[in-house]
């Protein structure tokens, strides 16, 4: 046990313990006793080097490209709840992979029962999008920055140096005396030191790899090798639903969709299904609990994955959480409110300069919700490189 000890104060410097005998410690002694099972430190998942299908060209990894190591770290990161003031709130706290990577609450649980001021967005597929910066009202330059605003925000994690709380440099310290962090370090970069750069690194290369595209859509798409014919494996009202997607609507000078479909692509662009980032807020603009108003909002997350295998939502929608179900989601777009007061409103939503009236039929609503289904994968709600590496 002595042994034990002093192997980690040195492993604190960066240096290497030998036993009695000159045989070498293992470096990662304290990462294995901690993590068991859960994470091969010898042979690491493979999140640098995942397929993806020919036909997925958007890609905002930047200059932060995965290592396995790296990304590993990343998810310990992700999940380690030691990263808020009080130890009891992580990332996946509030982004859950049994919900791709979102939350069922409106607002999730900070520390001290804060919560969030929006509902916390789905991370799926997030490096394959055109749009580079992050949360619903793209305050973040980049994934790798907004990874830790969350940490210093005094209502999810805490560290925000307010209040006689502490900040990030307190974090920093924090880690830095968790045995298992140094090992990590060393492991993944080199050296033992725990920064804020780093550590936005690897919890962004993490991110970055949680990837699906084993959907029904992905199988229909790689069989005709374009959004526009009919997928041979769909339903026909499936593919109704996505013709509907993908088609834009013909409007008179009223705003009444005469012809065409829905137009969802202009926003949300197949196949990523990402938003585009030139969108503006889609005439949601409420605040939680508040009357004020939110006219900035203008990210949103991927459409894949907006339901899981079996149709359920994974979690209440738009940045509000105050759209349950599809049909509701469809229902706001079929007749858009456009009051002078919402400034930042998308001008595809207001043909004319009037908020759009698509007068969709029963029919057509439940065959894009059919089509919106096939969006969903299996992989993502099981793989074990993207689990909780706490859970033994």
């Amino acid at each position: 046990m002595r042994q034990l000890f002093v192997f980690v104060a040195l492993v604190l410097i960066g240096c290497t313990q030998k036993d009695g005998g000159g045989k070498s410690l293992d470096p990662m002694t304290n990462a294995k006793l901690s993590f068991g099972t859960s994470i091969d430190f010898n042979s690491p998942d493979n999140y640098a080097n995942q397929l993806k299908p020919s036909y997925i060209t958007k890609d905002n990894i930047g200059g932060n490209g995965i290592i396995d190591k790296q990304a590993t770290l990343g998810r310990i990161l992700f999940y380690d709840k030691n990263l808020s003031i009080d130890n009891s709130i992580a990332c996946g706290s509030c982004h859950k992979q049994t919900f791709a990577f979102g939350d069922t609450a409106i607002q999730s649980v900070g520390v001290s029962n804060g919560k969030t001021i929006r509902h916390s967005m789905r991370l799926i597929n997030a490096r394959f999008a055109n749009e580079s910066k992050f949360f619903w009202n793209e305050r973040a330059s980049s994934l790798d920055v907004q990874t830790t605003m969350p940490i210093q925000d005094h209502l999810e994690m805490g560290f925000s140096g307010q209040s006689g709380r502490g900040n990030m440099a307190t974090l920093l310290v924090k880690l830095q005396a968790i045995p298992y962090y140094p090992e990590l370090f060393i492991w993944a970069y080199g050296d033992n030191q725990v920064t804020e750069s780093r550590m936005q690194r690897a919890l962004a290369q993490f991110i970055r790899s949680i990837q699906s595209f084993d959907s029904k859509y992905d199988v229909g798409r790689a069989i005709t090798g374009n959004d526009q014919a009919p997928f041979p494996n769909f339903t026909a009202m499936e593919n109704q639903g996505k013709a509907l997607f993908l088609t834009p609507p013909v409007f008179n000078v009223n705003g009444d969709r005469v012809s065409g479909g829905f137009g969802c692509q202009g926003c949300h662009q197949a196949p990523e299904f990402d938003i585009d980032p030139n969108s503006r807020n889609n005439g949601i603009i409420g605040v939680i609990g508040s009357s004020d108003l939110d006219v900035g909002v203008t990210r949103a997350p991927s459409l894949r994955d907006i339901v899981n295998e079996q149709g359920n939502l994974n979690g209440p929608l738009m940045h509000t959480g105050a759209v349950r179900g599809l049909i509701n989601m469809l229902g706001h777009y079929n007749d858009i409110n456009a009051p002078a007061r919402n400034t930042n409103l998308d001008p595809r939503l207001k043909p004319n300069n009037i908020g759009q009236k698509l007068l969709m039929t029963p029919n057509e609503m439940t065959a894009v919700v059919q089509f919106l289904r096939t969006l969903s994968g299996k992989n993502i709600y099981v793989d074990k490189k993207w689990s909780d590496p706490f859970v033994k």
